[in-house]
């Protein structure tokens, strides 16, 4: 299925820019390459090195990656209730997840505010700075996109009759998951579970009240709900303890996955929700002035449903971030600071409703872990919040093959900066502290503890119209990952393809 998605989008693609007759969709085209390395010593990359890169970093000390893309956004017909777009975005190297990826490869069409997005694309987190945030709960920046059909309204739309002060923006997206191989592998000889050609459905709505245009502070708040559903699982356990026969077909369709019910396994097996379900509410309060503007904002997770709502008390799991932009200076531009705490989850204890004791306690959420398909990850990479670690480290944390997301517990603490001294020179640098429990499955006797560190500067001078180069480094301390040191070189071009009549 994956290489019909691929196909498909290919012939599109090269329909759309192989006939000059089609003025358009040769206009405002932008490509470009970029040649990244990097190098160092430790226990593992450093943590900023290898996460929230949409799955292109690695743990290894040692890579090497290449990528080259060309796309044209569909904003490129603003004055148009027509809009069309297109992306291919290729990536090759070595000492990462994988020695070659189709990074990108999609198609936008779009009617007024109303868009089909068709294919794998990197989308950047609701509501959170794409730069310096740690990024979303529920869906973040940290694993590679899945090839998906998913209808939005990729902007704010403002409802008529409300001169400006409402406005919302939504999304319902279907798609497959590509990681079968490195799923396999992982798992090779550990007799672990693992899936095979699950589902992925996403949906959101996220309404803001507010008119910058007439009073300063906006107010945006809303849902965001994902999960992974159906394929086919191998190794499984049972309530019961015992193991479920290789190859055995798992439970949901899309109607299920949109309104959660069904069982896990078989829909009969087990009656919770079909599917690995997980989801976000947000909200975010917004001052914004002539020459700066500071935000505050909420991410609260919920698995299932036990924190969807107050049921087991306020919430005590979440998100919390501050975003600064300072008035124009030639020091420091953006200010992030984040908290992000997990240790409740709902409480410790997990009880089904028996006849010697009928009441359910839906505590111990776990973050991230599913009993049928594992962790939320794609890839070896978590699809929400890198702070709660991705199965890629479970081999150094002594869980080879494991895919659950065993150190899940945590309270972390986060600052990022940038600026823009010069047109030419940008930085950025972030720190990260955590302090993990591990899990209510597996807890540590002694808090593990790490500290973060990237220091980043791109140069791109006016004289080498396209160029750019930049240099990084990085830095792990502590009991959590080890200790690491390294540094990253890019390279990279970008141009433009503009043709007018």
């Amino acid at each position: 299925m994956k290489n019909t998605i691929i196909l498909g989008l290919c012939l599109m693609l090269n329909a759309l820019t192989a006939s000059a007759q089609v003025d358009r969709l040769g206009e405002d085209i932008q490509y470009g390459f970029s040649l990244r390395g990097t190098s160092g010593g430790g226990d593992n990359a450093p943590f900023w090195f290898t996460n929230n890169r949409y799955g292109l970093g690695a743990v290894d000390n040692h890579t090497v990656l290449a990528r080259a893309y060309i796309k044209r956004d569909a904003e490129a017909d603003s004055l148009r209730f027509w809009r069309i777009g297109y992306g291919a975005d290729l990536a090759a190297g070595y000492g990462n997840q994988s020695e070659f990826n189709v990074q990108q490869l999609y198609l936008d069409v779009q009617w007024k505010m109303l868009r089909l997005s068709l294919g794998q694309k990197e989308r950047p987190s609701e509501l959170k700075n794409a730069e310096l945030s740690t990024g979303g709960m529920t869906l973040g920046i940290n694993a590679r996109p899945l090839p998906q059909v998913r209808l939005e309204m990729p902007e704010f739309w403002s409802v008529p009759g409300t001169k400006g002060w409402f406005a919302f923006k939504a999304h319902i997206a279907y798609g497959i998951y590509t990681d079968n191989r490195w799923q396999r592998n992982w798992n090779d000889g550990t007799n672990c579970i693992y899936t095979k050609n699950s589902l992925f459905h996403s949906k959101a709505l996220l309404m803001k009240i507010g008119n910058v245009k007439k009073f300063p502070l906006t107010l945006t708040w809303g849902l965001e709900m994902a999960c992974q559903f159906g394929g086919t699982g191998y190794n499984e356990i049972s309530y019961t303890g015992e193991r479920i026969e290789d190859g055995v077909k798992l439970g949901g369709n899309i109607f299920k996955a949109f309104v959660p019910s069904g069982g896990d396994i078989n829909d009969d097996a087990f009656t919770n929700a079909a599917g690995n379900h997980v989801g976000s509410w947000h909200v975010r309060l917004d001052w914004t002035d002539k020459k700066w503007s500071v935000g505050a904002y909420m991410d609260h997770l919920f698995e299932d449903h036990s924190q969807i709502g107050m049921q087991y008390g306020f919430w005590k799991d979440m998100l919390l971030g501050v975003e600064v932009n300072l008035p124009e200076n030639r020091y420091v531009s953006t200010v992030v600071y984040e908290h992000n705490g997990t240790k409740n989850q709902s409480g410790p204890i997990y009880h089904d409703a028996t006849p010697e004791n009928p009441q359910q306690i839906s505590a111990r959420d776990s973050y991230y872990s599913n009993h049928v398909y594992g962790a939320w990850q794609h890839g070896g990479f978590v699809m929400g919040n890198p702070m709660i670690l991705s199965p890629m480290y479970n081999a150094y944390l002594g869980l080879p093959g494991e895919l659950y997301n065993y150190f899940n517990r945590l309270s972390a603490h986060h600052v990022g900066l940038k600026g823009n001294p010069t047109p030419e020179l940008s930085w950025r640098a972030m720190y990260t502290y955590e302090k993990n429990w591990g899990s209510y499955d597996k807890p540590v006797m002694d808090p593990l503890k790490g500290h973060f560190l990237l220091l980043e500067a791109t140069y791109k001078p006016k004289k080498l119209r396209g160029w750019g180069f930049g240099a990084a480094y990085g830095h792990n301390h502590g009991s959590l990952l080890g200790k690491a040191n390294g540094a990253m070189l890019t390279v990279s071009f970008d141009g433009w393809i503009r043709k007018y009549n």
